[in-house]
């Protein structure tokens, strides 16, 4: 066969002349060593390849062959659980074969060949069938069962189907279409930057149930939400990731490591396997799929890790699962852009980034959604799509921050000075916002409590008005202000301190259900409104800020959540004693 030869090299650009039927975005082996790479660009007979590992070494001259096929990932059982690298090569088998290291121009296969797997079909002999129907199921963990899918653009009827052992190339079902007859194995190939089809989407009813009470109370994320948490280096941005990924209300997690620190990735690898699902008690592992592009592997694969990341997600999206993908972070993913985009001496855009930035940060998260799969069965799933970035220096007004600001509909924002103040996790109450708080007030109203809005914005407005009365403390001191102000100040720093604060490494308070949620805010804003009440019944304030109960207001947070009605409970009716006896005593 016919190939290229190498005639540039720069970096992780190379430029190859005489390809034959060069396409964008193909697949190419690049030199001795058969580096992967990506064609970016064509011009008359030059490509532009996007090489994926370390370039080093190559030589002018060298063969540049193409695969001619896309940059795809391999979709079958045996992807939960596993750790791979940007372009889905497992990173434990690497480890087991050749050590520590990766060596250049490995080539593994992303999905065990050799293991055998328990097909129950679901359809039988006769079925008509049509894309995204399930021809059946494997356990592919204790926690998730694997359902295979009618690859897209098969139509027809079920002419095989068998049962029982089966490796993911054995074909496991035979359909006569009006093309003649197709052959299913339970292993599928997938591009990466296409977005995988679904039926119908859906508008966001149901909240993504996190256990963090910042979020859940006062910034929701709806399930096949989008969320951006920046923040400056030190904030908690991988910390509040970290907790997502155990704690949401997502039945399979995708977490890819873009271009972050090698012992945050290690930390989670070690992390994970130790920690239970606390819906299942299995291993967390069981229901998650790790892409680890450390910073200190090539740049561009960085890349490809967010794209192989989101195309995972969506294929257990349409096997009819809430999935959350956790991106940390795609500042990383946007410096490689503008490596490559000086590389290939684009025109850049502000700071240095491509112009194209924005539309590349779009594409990634309008992939994130609650849908109807495809299929007749017309089941719902969703995926939500959470972006860590890491604006430098924490300025907000940065390219990436802004771009992706403008795309997702949720903002953390994470403060230096909180973190500074060990506030964790460190998410400004004032400066983040949620736009999905009117679509997700009915579920919270009725599955919660009737007054859950009418709670979640007073105690906003306390926060606001602290906010207000801070300046006024810092000018001239507490002394000038009024009883009720000092009141709100005081119900305030319990909302900060009490309810937002959040021990992640406290086995109780790492995770607060949203019904305990409710019941804490609502303690401590009647803690509010008694005292608003016995000031008019003239009750000093000096006894009103000194209530002993106010210590156990504050443990609210490490009570069991199976004991939190009726210990917070007893606490409001404590709470209710107490000023009432002191309005006695006037």
């Amino acid at each position: 066969m016919q190939k290229g030869g190498i005639i540039k090299i720069s970096g992780p650009l190379v430029v190859a002349k005489g390809i034959p039927d060069a396409r964008m975005f193909d697949v190419v082996r690049v030199g001795k060593e058969r580096l992967i790479g990506e064609i970016l660009e064509i011009r008359g007979d030059f490509s532009s390849i996007q090489v994926y590992e370390e370039t080093s070494g190559l030589k002018p001259g060298e063969e540049v062959e193409s695969l001619y096929h896309p940059f795809s990932v391999e979709l079958a059982p045996g992807l939960l659980g596993n750790i791979y690298d940007g372009i889905q090569r497992p990173l434990d088998l690497i480890r087991a074969k050749k050590g520590d290291f990766i060596t250049r121009g490995i080539e593994m296969k992303a999905i065990d060949r050799e293991k055998e797997w328990d097909f129950q079909p679901r359809v039988k002999i006769g079925d008509n069938v049509v894309p995204g129907d399930i021809l059946g199921v494997v356990q592919e963990t204790e926690i998730i069962e694997h359902r295979i899918l009618v690859p897209i653009g098969i139509e027809g009827k079920v002419k095989e189907i068998s049962s029982g052992k089966a490796k993911v190339e054995n074909t496991i079902a035979v359909i006569e279409t009006k093309k003649g007859e197709k052959s299913i194995s339970m292993l599928q190939r997938w591009p990466v930057r296409k977005m995988r089809p679904y039926k119908e989407q859906l508008d966001a009813t149901e909240p993504l149930i996190t256990g963090q009470r910042v979020i859940d109370t006062f910034f929701p994320i709806a399930k096949g939400g989008t969320a951006c948490i920046p923040g400056p280096f030190g904030s908690g941005k991988t910390v509040v990731q970290h907790q997502l990924s155990k704690w949401a209300d997502a039945q399979v997690i995708v977490f890819v490591g873009c271009g972050e620190r090698g012992n945050e990735m290690a930390d989670v690898l070690r992390k994970f396997p130790q920690l239970k699902d606390p819906r299942t008690g299995r291993p967390l592992m069981q229901r998650t799929i790790l892409i680890a592009n450390t910073s200190n592997m090539p740049v561009a694969a960085r890349e490809a890790s967010i794209y192989t990341g989101i195309t995972l997600a969506e294929y257990y999206r349409d096997m009819g699962y809430d999935v959350a993908l956790m991106a940390d972070s795609t500042s990383r993913w946007a410096e490689a852009l503008r490596e490559m985009s000086g590389r290939l001496e684009e025109m850049p855009g502000e700071e240095g980034y491509p112009a194209y930035l924005p539309s590349r940060l779009a594409e990634f998260y309008e992939r994130a959604g609650k849908v109807i799969c495809l299929g007749q069965d017309g089941r719902e799933a969703s995926l939500s799509a959470i972006g860590a970035v890491s604006p430098p220096g924490g300025d907000l007004s940065e390219p990436v921050t802004q771009a992706t600001l403008r795309v997702v509909r949720v903002f953390w924002a994470l403060v230096a000075e909180l973190a500074y103040q060990r506030h964790f996790p460190a998410i400004h109450w004032l400066r983040s916002y949620s736009l999905y708080i009117d679509e997700l007030a009915p579920y919270f109203t009725k599955e919660v409590a009737s007054d859950w809005m009418e709670l979640r914005k007073k105690a906003m407005a306390l926060l606001q008005k602290e906010d207000e009365l801070q300046e006024t403390v810092r000018l001239v001191g507490l002394d000038v202000l009024s009883a009720q102000d000092r009141i709100a100040m005081e119900t305030a720093r319990s909302i900060r301190e009490d309810f937002l604060q959040q021990f992640a490494f406290h086995e109780i308070d790492t995770y607060s259900p949203i019904k305990k949620q409710y019941l804490m805010l609502k303690l401590i804003l009647d803690y509010y409104d008694l005292c608003i009440n016995a000031l008019d019944r003239g009750v000093s304030l000096d006894e009103l800020i000194s209530l002993p109960i106010r210590e156990d207001i504050a443990k609210a947070k490490y009570i069991p959540s199976e004991d939190a009605e009726g210990k917070i409970g007893n606490l409001r009716q404590r709470l209710k004693e107490e000023i009432s006896k002191l309005g006695s005593k006037e």
